[in-house]
């Protein structure tokens, strides 16, 4: 099964989880959960995840998907408070409209807030056996969501007067980057600490090329509004470097990605994944009208 189907089969079933017994819950609010997910969009943290876990044995599917789509859960709920009016007021997220305008303000809060909770319990799922490696992707999941350095701490950074974008893009982006890395080794049983530098040269890549693609391309390019960096104020590699500075920023980011691997069974088909990513990732040219 290529990683694709993998992830979707175990989404569906992580919110259909969510979602209860028919009749058994909010029939709106079960929708919106769904909604919030599809389409999927890359799914490129919950891949690295799983190729990292294949790069280290995969001992444990079960628990490596598990990994996968907790983290994928996290990112969607993410995605959905961040767009709401309180944010940055968006109407569109992968071409369709956002959860907030599809099914309301309170119901895209607590369709992000239903995510987070999934994600945990799909963790909190798998069979006993499994049940220390599973803490730990908890401990480390909570790590990279929360505070003082995770995704929430991401989103702080945006309401201080001085900014650190360095602090701030390993925060808002690298740190779900970090856990993918460090979750997919850990559900293979390997020690996540070596796997951070690599998640965290791929979050801060992933985050210059998109504050690139902010800059540079228009909204039918992103399937969600442009120039918003701009328009909000927010710090960006674009606005410190100039476009120039980003893209060569961007390229000594991904060189240090793929020196920064681990050893490991998988180590070469790792690095190819990195620099297909990384060809994804380049902005080629502007279409901004």
């Amino acid at each position: 099964m290529d990683l694709s189907k993998r992830i979707d089969r175990a989404m569906s079933a992580a919110i259909a989880q969510a979602q209860g017994p028919e009749g058994a819950a909010p029939g709106r609010l079960g929708a919106a959960l769904n909604y919030a997910v599809t389409p999927g969009g890359a799914r490129i943290r919950p891949t690295i995840c799983l190729s990292v876990a294949l790069a280290c044995g995969d001992d444990c599917p079960q628990l490596s998907d598990a990994a996968a789509i907790a983290l994928e859960l996290i990112h969607c709920a993410s995605l959905v408070h961040d767009d709401l009016p309180a944010f940055d007021d968006a109407d569109f997220r992968r071409g369709k409209p956002t959860v907030h305008l599809a099914y309301s303000e309170p119901l895209a809060v607590l369709a992000g807030d239903s995510l987070i909770i999934a994600a945990f319990d799909v963790l909190a799922r798998v069979p006993e056996g499994d049940a220390l490696r599973a803490l730990r992707l908890v401990r480390l999941l909570a790590r990279h969501t929360g505070m003082p350095h995770g995704i929430c701490a991401g989103q702080g950074w945006e309401s201080e007067k001085t900014v650190d974008l360095r602090a701030y893009h390993r925060s808002k982006t690298a740190a779900l980057f970090m856990a993918a890395t460090q979750m997919g080794a850990l559900a293979s049983g390997h020690e996540p600490e070596p796997w951070e530098e690599l998640g965290a040269r791929i979050g801060e890549a992933f985050q210059v090329a998109d504050d690139l693609r902010d800059a540079l391309y228009d909204e039918n390019a992103l399937g969600k509004p442009a120039g918003q960096d701009a328009i909000h104020a927010r710090p960006s590699a674009v606005e410190e470097l100039g476009v120039q500075g980003a893209i060569r920023r961007l390229h000594d980011i991904l060189g240090g990605a793929i020196a920064s691997i681990p050893s490991c069974p998988g180590e070469a088909q790792l690095a190819q994944l990195v620099r297909l990513y990384a060809e994804r990732m380049t902005p080629v040219a502007p279409v901004r009208a």
